[in-house]
């Protein structure tokens, strides 16, 4: 009976240690790779992402970090502790939802102090894993999001011709919206044909009553953007600069418009767009466009 039991019990562990060992290679298999990081006490470490970050996290307080207020991809790092022997590690999501992952180590002269990621990459053919998903963007990857507003801003046709605002030398122009996965992109221009640069202060999506009587309160929605590509900050003299900012998909009635407000910084050269409608049920597919799409 002994040997009975025994062998029983020894086949139960043979199974468990197989169970186990399998799911550990599972694991293997999505195992994201680290890169190899020194930093010391006295001088700052840069690492040049090649989007903006959108999250880090620190492993311990033998490191200090932060984002660069005027280059929102590039990240500070350095010892908050002289001499610190444990390694320790951060990670890092970028806005297009790559996810890097650091092991660091404390060297008080360190050979490398700033990193530019995407020439890593390059040379080395190294891709980064691209499933972090965020909540504003439902189920479309931040990948996907970034390919599909790239496209449009580079193929920079435009098919709404009926949709626009001049006004003292500035043009404000609507060149077209599109739709995908529940999201609408809207790819607008300033052209700027004045001797002084245009700068925006700030831009609006609202939804408003069409006619608004005296005695009638005047009902408005205002929209959120998710995203903007590329930023829009100036337009220079005697130019034009384009992009696409993204929405949640949404669709309004006959007595109300879609404005969109361009502000002037310091200035009165104040745009609005308004978008029947007609306009957004009539949006352009994305994938009518043929966009190669990389998941």
């Amino acid at each position: 009976m002994n040997i009975i039991r025994n062998t029983v019990l020894l086949v139960l562990l043979v199974g468990l240690f197989i169970k186990t060992f399998g799911q550990q290679s599972d694991l293997e298999k999505g195992r994201v790779e680290a890169y190899r990081l020194e930093v010391t006490y006295n001088k700052t470490t840069h690492l040049i992402f090649p989007v903006a970050i959108r999250y880090a996290d620190l492993g311990s307080e033998f490191l200090t970090a932060g984002i660069a207020e005027d280059a929102q991809n590039v990240l500070r790092v350095k010892a908050a502790v002289k001499d610190f022997s444990e390694e320790t590690n951060f990670s890092v999501i970028t806005k297009d939802g790559q996810f890097y992952n650091f092991n660091v180590t404390y060297n008080g002269y360190p050979q490398t102090l700033n990193y530019d990621l995407l020439k890593m990459q390059q040379e080395g053919e190294r891709v980064e894993q691209k499933n972090v998903q965020f909540e504003e963007l439902g189920f479309n990857p931040p990948s996907l999001t970034e390919t599909v507003m790239k496209t449009i801003y580079q193929q920079d046709k435009r098919y709404i011709r009926h949709i626009g605002s001049k006004s003292y030398g500035v043009q404000f122009i609507l060149k077209g919206i599109f739709v995908h996965n529940g999201k609408f992109y809207f790819h607008t221009e300033v052209k700027n044909k004045s001797n002084v640069p245009y700068l925006i202060d700030y831009c609006t999506f609202k939804i408003v009553d069409k006619q608004v009587g005296k005695r009638t309160v005047s009902q408005e929605k205002q929209l959120a953007p998710l995203r903007e590509y590329p930023m829009m900050e100036i337009v220079s003299d005697e130019s034009s600069a384009s992009n696409v900012v993204l929405l949640d998909q949404f669709t309004i009635s006959d007595d109300q418009v879609l404005k969109i407000g361009l502000y002037e910084k310091n200035g009165g050269r104040n745009q609005v767009l308004e978008i029947e409608n007609s306009d957004l049920v009539n949006a352009k597919s994305v994938s009518d466009m043929k966009i190669k799409i990389s998941q």
